[in-house]
């Protein structure tokens, strides 16, 4: 996995990177020490060469890391607060949620395997380091898991723009909070065994909220 970026060399675990290509003409001398004092190895590429390994903005740094390692459908049993993604596309939004879960000391995501995002060099960029502090649990049936959960005494909140005021909501000590996708919102199969839809009330001529900045209001809210 190639993500890059000065930032998201000194977050991502050391013993996680394979190694580092460096600008022909990079000079960060905190850098490369950093490289050398933690033992990783690093070569130097010209800078047409690591455009073309990522098409972004790559700082004249790109990190070859090992392949990230999703969590296991039963590591998240026990945790209080969990967050589901209902098929959300946007990986910008992917990585700021990441960052509010990790802020907020949620511990898992919830992510369908189909037709959603994955972690990827933006989600790793994006979410600056959180991602490893979160865990992000890949389900091959989101609604099906959700019912696993809700089984084991979970209660399921969904975003909508016509729920309960979030504030308003008695919440349960164990807690999902759905987040759907960008356009469509949550599925109709999530919303028919959702227990609460919770919504946050618009008082400006915008009748609604970036997934991400709606996700951090009401997770830490729920929290």
């Amino acid at each position: 996995m190639l993500v890059y970026g000065k930032n998201v060399l000194k977050d991502v675990e050391v013993k996680k990177i394979r190694r580092v290509y460096l600008n022909e003409k990079f000079h960060d001398k905190e850098i490369i020490n950093y490289l050398e004092e933690n033992h990783i190895r690093y070569f130097y590429r010209p800078k047409s060469q690591l455009d073309k390994m990522v098409d972004r903005n790559h700082q004249g740094i790109v990190i070859d890391m090992d392949s990230f390692e999703y969590s296991s459908f039963e590591s998240v049993l026990g945790e209080d607060f969990i967050v589901a993604l209902d098929h959300l596309e946007d990986v910008h939004n992917f990585g700021a949620i990441i960052r509010t879960c990790e802020a907020a000391g949620v511990k898992s995501i919830l992510i369908p395997k189909d037709r959603s995002v994955r972690v990827n060099d933006i989600a790793m960029k994006t979410s600056v380091g959180a991602l490893d502090r979160v865990k992000i649990v890949l389900v091959n049936n989101l609604c099906e898991t959700l019912k696993k959960l809700q089984k084991e005494n979970y209660f399921v909140y969904s975003a909508f723009m016509d729920g309960e005021d979030y504030e308003m909501v008695d919440y349960a000590d164990k807690k999902i909070l759905v987040i759907g996708n960008e356009g469509k919102g949550v599925s109709n199969i999530v919303e028919n065994i959702t227990d609460v839809k919770v919504s946050i009330p618009m008082v400006g001529k915008v009748n609604s909220l970036n997934a991400s900045v709606a996700a951090g209001i009401l997770i830490f809210k729920m929290k």
